[in-house]
């Protein structure tokens, strides 16, 4: 007699390998997850990436515009290089310009040692790419990918070095006013009654504030005589403390629901603190919630901090950042689009990033929706 062979049970793809099969149908969310890759790293590796120092400035190129990367000689692709300046006077206005000088050419090197800096606490003048440095500094060629500010600074160091501090302070923002958000609504949905009404009452009134203005009172708070880093810790917590009081009104209806479970109703019947089962037990069921909501939260940490530091009012000098740099071209009034036009670079930047993780929050959220179709 033969036997029957038992059929193949089929085997069921994991829950993480389905979300991550549905993210990967979103073309946009995938490009701005790469995107945030890409920004995340260059902010990591500003100071290697960063042709000169964010402070250096370069007398007689001031407003360069960006420079000219040359590869072809006399219709020849030859080694990138650009050319040597030299200083001149416009025939009509008699003011001082600077313009290329064609007899000099200087190559683009890779890894040349040029400006010290620290990285990782290791001191070394390793840069990726930039120029030779000369032996007399009158002779010094520069090499400006973004151009200068209105002090010859270059601009690509300070964007890469700011986004340094843009990036950060959603992702520190984010991580302090949910570490309270998740303490406060959890608080108030598990046990509801007085605790909950008091919550809820403080959290209504931190929602009726219009964002900007609380942010405006707030940040008048820190003394301006602090130094860049305690200025950047301030702001981050004058964003960590209003950003908080949203995410805790939804998660306390998220725990009312999840309250009433089994696996809830097992761990008290165990004797397991209340802290204990908020933390360990309801939390990380809200894993995937809290994982989109906080995607979705970064670009209001990121906008909030560059429009304190476009007024004037967030990150100081010797420090840059994003909207300090905007503030910048602020000064120069509608003659920047026409003048300095490169000045308006730190923007795109800064539009990219919230672009980048909208799509990908966007993204991030129908991969946590077990309701949508493969």
């Amino acid at each position: 007699m033969t036997a029957i062979p038992a059929p193949k049970q089929r085997s069921e793809a994991s829950a993480l390998a389905l979300a991550w099969r549905r993210y990967r149908k979103s073309k946009l969310g995938v490009l701005g997850g790469w995107v945030l890759i890409v920004l995340y790293l260059s902010a990591l590796l500003a100071p290697f990436l960063s042709p000169y120092d964010i402070t250096a400035q370069h007398q007689g190129h001031e407003y360069q515009p960006p420079s000219r990367l040359h590869i072809m000689v006399n219709g020849h692709l030859t080694r990138p290089f650009v050319y040597g300046t030299k200083e001149t006077r416009d025939p009509v206005t008699f003011a001082r310009k600077t313009v290329d000088d064609p007899a000099v050419q200087v190559p683009v090197q890779w890894f040349v040692h040029g400006e010290p800096y620290r990285f990782f606490g290791i001191h070394t003048d390793l840069h990726l790419f930039g120029l030779p440095l000369a032996s007399d500094a009158a002779t010094q060629v520069y090499y400006f990918p973004f151009g200068t500010d209105q002090l010859g600074r270059d601009l690509l160091s300070r964007t890469l070095v700011g986004g340094q501090v843009s990036l950060t302070v959603g992702l520190i923002g984010v991580a302090i006013s949910f570490a309270i958000g998740i303490l406060m609504g959890g608080l108030s949905g598990y046990y509801g009654g007085l605790t909950d009404t008091l919550i809820q009452r403080f959290v209504e009134v931190l929602l009726s504030f219009p964002r900007l203005p609380i942010l405006l009172a707030l940040s008048t708070l820190i003394p301006a005589k602090w130094p860049s880093a305690w200025v950047y810790l301030g702001i981050v917590a004058v964003l960590s403390l209003i950003g908080w009081a949203g995410l805790a009104r939804v998660l306390r209806g998220q725990v009312l629901a999840i309250r009433q479970l089994d696996y809830v109703s097992a761990a008290q019947a165990l004797g397991t603190r209340d802290l204990r089962i908020i933390l360990r037990h309801i939390t990380p069921n809200l894993s995937s919630f809290l994982l989109v909501t906080a995607t979705l939260a970064l670009p209001g940490y990121i906008l909030g901090e560059s429009a304190l530091s476009f007024l004037g009012l967030g990150i100081k000098e010797p420090m840059t950042s994003w909207g300090l740099l905007l503030a910048d071209a602020r000064r120069e009034g509608f003659q920047t689009l026409s003048l300095y036009p490169w000045l308006l670079l730190p923007g795109l930047f800064l539009v990219v990033t919230i672009l980048a993780f909208n799509f990908f929050g966007d993204a991030l959220r129908d991969a946590a929706d077990v309701q949508t179709r493969l």
